[in-house]
């Protein structure tokens, strides 16, 4: 019952919240008006800024922030145990996460639905823009690489997801065309998708179709990393609402009946006891197998910082301030709806990551097979935690969640199969529709480093050429194509001390996890800077952001410095990630020293505003 208990006092925390400290930061802080005309009318070319409804805003928004990281992070932070890693995913979420997704969006909004990196330029100075737009395109190019990775691997651990997902594209694109160009309603639409894709995950393993399944998932790694990234390419170049758009949408709408199920499940073991585990044994009851906490478990790292930093999307993370500003607020119809996008959206992931936890330190105790056999209690938990090494790989992490929540959906009555299969579509889902939106945001992020080095050039020169090799980059498709090749690139690493050859590329692309969580974490702490900037330009309270920005701007940086020499040290050095670990290092300092020299001098002089801007200041 303990475990019912965190999952409804974690989901009651969130609603007062958004209720409460939501509703402050909205009507108080950043004074939204209904009068405000947004960008997606302001601007509206129907590629990029397009007036959307806020459900599926929402559903855009809320699955592109919740990839695989508030899976991945609490299903190892629980090593430490289960006490600090639900505090730091409930308060962080409330006090930090959400109040920095809401605010990116709401400055991105004021600010013709540009991106942060675009909007430090003008409210902290030029240099830190470009420094700024240099570390997202670091960080998106690991994400990119990252996640293409992730769901190529649980594409193999569980080849069932493979259909269920694939699917997901013409049904979403039957959607957006149904919806903007027929007119039709909301409702109709989105009870036939979700309606096909539970179907899919229910039949599509039958006969050949689980052929099909076996017969994608015996690909190499590299083939579906080339395979996701190509899709993202088409993603992201295509208007939002024929593809990006709708698909995210029908993804949270069977990712969120997906979290009710589990709570519905967890709801019935904690009264009857999981599903028995043999013939004629009894339902297992329901219990917290985990230590409350652990601060030395076997090989692991300290807990401060590392706790921060494991756990790198249930909490916070950077990568939502580049969703906030640069694809959900240019489809926002009113400025009001940014709450429920902004604040509403961190605070659901808050609430998947708590549920992440309690699948991984109670949902694992009902049962998990070995080789010896099915372990229950105890034994089960030990049977993937006993030590960090063999909670860190991804297949472990991302094992122990699908196993544990698994285990809610069998004591419903759900079979093994589809019960597994179910909850492998839901984090290969909330995986690749993070890969397409971060594919669509680097885009972005190179065509404004491209102008931004074009114009610096032609500056320099005399005659002013008419064309330059930067002006690919400035097209959307050279951009995109750009973003995609690095990120291969990235992702083809061969493990440690071997030979690259295609049947091992991709496997040591993985070792760049950990430069997720901390660039990732840190990219946060600088987008508060901006935030709070914008605040203190305006004169508006900033005392809220304070703790959030420091404490972001350290723990990160705190992090790598302690895992450098370590890199340093490997006898195969991973060049890659040294080296963007010390530039983006070096790039935070020089930032905050620009942002330190510039701050007293700014208090209430507003930045020149954008020749479009309809600005709200009241």
């Amino acid at each position: 019952m303990q475990t019912l208990f965190i999952a409804l006092g974690a989901g009651v925390a969130f609603l007062v919240a958004y209720h409460t400290y939501g509703r402050w930061l909205g009507h108080r802080i950043f004074n939204l008006s209904a009068e405000f005309v947004c960008p997606s009318y302001r601007l509206r070319d129907d590629q990029d800024y397009v007036p959307t409804p806020r459900p599926i805003v929402f559903g855009h928004h809320f699955t592109s922030i919740a990839g695989t990281g508030p899976i991945v992070g609490p299903a190892i932070a629980v090593m430490w145990g289960w006490v600090p890693a639900l505090l730091w995913v409930v308060l962080g979420s409330i006090f930090i996460g959400a109040v920095h997704d809401f605010g990116a969006l709401v400055v991105s909004l004021r600010n013709d639905g540009q991106t942060v990196g675009e909007i430090a330029g003008r409210v902290v100075n030029r240099r830190v823009r470009l420094l700024f737009l240099l570390i997202l395109f670091m960080a998106l190019t690991i994400v990119l690489a990252i996640f293409g990775l992730v769901i190529a691997a649980v594409f193999k651990m569980y080849p069932t997801s493979i259909l269920p997902c694939l699917i997901q594209i013409p049904i979403a694109m039957a959607i957006g065309v149904f919806l903007y160009r027929k007119g039709a309603g909301l409702f109709v639409p989105s009870a036939i998708a979700l309606a096909l894709m539970y179907l899919s995950v229910v039949w599509g393993d039958v006969g050949f179709l689980g052929q099909f399944n076996a017969m994608l998932a015996g690909w190499s790694v590299m083939t579906w990393v080339i395979v996701l990234l190509v899709y993202s390419y088409v993603a992201s170049v295509l208007p939002v609402w024929t593809l990006l758009q709708p698909r995210d949408y029908i993804n949270s709408l069977q990712l969120l009946t997906a979290l009710g199920l589990i709570v519905l499940g967890l709801t019935v073991a904690a009264f009857f006891g999981g599903a028995p585990v043999g013939p004629e044994a009894l339902r297992p009851p329901l219990e917290i197998v985990a230590p409350a906490a652990n601060f030395t478990p076997a090989d692991a790292p300290v807990i401060f910082p590392f706790l921060f930093i494991t756990i790198a999307c249930g909490a916070i993370s950077g990568f939502h301030c580049l969703v906030s500003s640069g694809t959900s607020s240019k489809q926002l119809e009113h400025e009001p709806d940014a709450r429920f996008v902004g604040y509403g959206a961190m605070l659901t992931e808050g609430f998947l990551a708590t549920l992440v936890i309690c699948a991984c330190v109670a949902g694992l105790g009902l049962g998990v097979a070995t080789e010896s056999g099915v372990l229950t209690g105890t034994e089960a938990w030990a049977s993937r935690y006993a030590s960090w090494n063999t909670a860190a790989g991804l297949g472990a992490k991302v094992g122990a969640f699908v196993d544990g929540a698994a285990n809610f959906l069998k004591a419903l009555g759900m079979s093994p199969a589809v019960a597994i299969a179910l909850m492998g579509v839901l984090v290969a889902s909330f995986a690749g529709t993070t890969l397409d939106t971060a594919c669509r945001l680097q885009r972005y992020v190179v065509q404004e480093l491209a102008a931004t080095f074009a114009s610096s050039k032609t500056k320099s020169q005399t005659g002013s050429p008419s064309w330059h090799p930067l002006a690919l980059l400035q097209n959307k498709h050279g951009a995109t194509l750009f973003a995609i090749l690095i990120a291969m690139l990235m992702a083809a690493s061969p493990p440690a001390g071997q030979i690259w050859s295609w049947d091992n590329a991709g496997k040591g692309g993985l070792l760049l996890w950990p430069m997720f969580g901390a660039t990732n974490q840190l990219l946060g702490g600088l987008s508060f800077m901006v935030i709070t900037f914008y605040l203190w330009r305006r004169s508006k309270p900033i005392f809220f952001l304070i703790l959030p920005l420091l404490f972001m701007l350290i723990m990160p940086a705190w992090a790598m410095w302690l895992t450098l020499p370590g890199w340093l040290q490997a006898e195969d050095k991973n060049w890659p990630l040294i080296i963007i670990a010390i530039t983006t290092l070096a790039f935070e300092v020089w930032m905050v020293i620009e942002a330190v020299i510039l701050f007293p001098q700014v208090k209430g002089t507003v930045e020149v505003a954008l020749p479009s801007s309809v600005t709200v200041e009241s």
